[in-house]
């Protein structure tokens, strides 16, 4: 752990330099939050407020942290996963930002609980979450901090799910804005990000040719649909695993193979879960799998795959590359689980561009700033950014890559006015 003045807990302050650079080279593919951190620099919106954030701590997320300190934040930043974490970047932001991270990357269970602890001490007004980790557990272990909480904003899937189930069971306090389901985080972030940043974890950590393999994807949600599309496109054979009649019809005319999990682990060579869900690949599914299989799991929680019934099948267990484990079952197949079945793009990879996460993160940094303008005029539960802004962003985005698009003229505007008007 380095010492520093700002308080912190990171590998090596040294590596700040190497950060700074990434975190520069990353923020110019960031130009709308870049244009929002100017007008944030100027108007001051988070002036006198202290904001949490639980998320992956890598280049992208630097750059929030940066606009939202340049809105006059206070900030505390730790990481939503503990593979996740970029130690060069979190020693910039300590070393060049004045900024509190509390992250390491590998950091064991225990040290991750601690640091939400440390999150919540500094007792926020504004919450960021990567999964809801910060709010389930500030209001399971310490609710009577939640009354100085104006919001929260929530970033992936996972998180919406487990804040939906919070409202239903009236535990959801104060308004959290779920900036997952604006149009230009999920279909965006979840499809390309997650899409391309998967394979990409998957490539790095085992070099493995994707052309002529199968390769199955465990729901077909955005993110499942941004890896479908990236496998095929590599030449791979896809196979979909879904719950969902439509999805699975979706899949079906998008050119792939559906079927269940139960045959898919027959057959498949790449197993890429995103689901969201709990022991979508359990243990009569490993035993079923051809030797060399390789499992992976790009969903937000390490439960997707159930490594405890894994290692109840195999006689022996051993890291043959970096992230990369080998389970020798009691028939003699191997299965390779990448990344401790942690998400893949992260774990083994860089995860999503700077170019889709600049859209997310203009989301995040918008989405605190509504809170804060219509602070006490919210109720308790999810909400979401106004379509205005959601356009607002895409507009910001595609002027930024210097495309032009079309506008209504005043005839058509007066046409879609006219109910009367028909053939």
């Amino acid at each position: 752990m380095s010492t520093t003045a700002t308080a912190c807990e990171i590998k090596d302050i040294s590596l700040a330099p190497g950060g700074k650079e990434r975190i520069n080279w990353a923020a110019v593919d960031m130009p709308v939050l870049k244009l929002i951190q100017q007008r944030f620099e100027k108007e001051k919106p988070f002036q006198g407020m202290r904001i949490s954030a639980c998320a992956h701590v890598t280049t992208e997320t630097a750059n929030l942290a940066i606009t939202l300190k340049a809105g006059g934040a206070d900030c505390v930043l730790i990481a939503s996963n503990p593979l996740s974490t970029q130690d060069d970047v979190a020693a910039s932001l300590v070393a060049d930002h004045g900024i509190s991270v509390y992250a390491i990357k590998g950091e064991d269970i225990p040290t991750y609980h601690r640091h939400i602890q440390k999150a919540l001490d500094h007792k926020p007004h504004l919450i960021v979450d990567d999964g809801s980790d910060l709010v389930a557990t500030i209001v399971i272990e310490r609710n009577k901090d939640c009354v100085d909480i104006i919001g929260s904003t929530e970033e992936t899937t996972t998180g919406i799910t487990r804040l939906e189930s919070m409202e239903r069971d009236g535990q959801l306090p104060f308004p959290a804005m779920a900036v997952n389901n604006a149009q230009t985080k999920h279909l965006f972030d979840n499809r390309y990000g997650t899409g391309q940043s998967t394979i990409d974890g998957v490539i790095r950590a085992t070099n493995r040719l994707f052309a002529g393999r199968t390769v199955v994807i465990l729901g077909y949600g955005w993110c499942g649909k941004g890896a479908a599309m990236r496998a095929k496109g590599l030449g791979a054979n896809v196979v979909v695993t879904e719950i969902n009649p439509i999805r699975a019809i979706e899949a079906v005319m998008d050119g792939n193979r559906v079927m269940p999990i139960d045959e898919a682990a027959e057959i498949g060579d790449i197993f890429i879960t995103v689901t969201g869900n709990r022991h979508v690949v359990d243990g009569q599914h490993f035993a079923k799998m051809r030797d060399g299989a390789i499992v992976c799991n790009s969903g937000h929680f390490d439960l997707e795959l159930n490594l405890d019934a894994l290692e109840k099948l195999a006689t022996n267990k051993r890291e043959v590359k970096p992230l990369v484990e080998e389970y020798t079952l009691k028939n003699g197949n191997k299965v390779h689980i990448l990344g401790q079945g942690r998400l893949v793009n992260l774990a083994c990879a860089e995860g999503h561009p700077a170019s889709v996460m600049d859209m997310s993160f203009a989301n995040q940094a918008l989405s605190l700033e509504y809170l804060v303008k219509n602070k006490g005029q919210l109720g308790r539960g999810l909400h979401t950014l106004p379509e205005s802004v959601d356009q607002e962003i895409a507009s910001l985005k595609l002027k930024s890559m210097g495309i032009n698009i079309d506008k209504l003229t005043p005839e058509m505007v007066e046409y879609m006015k006219a109910w009367k008007t028909g053939t």
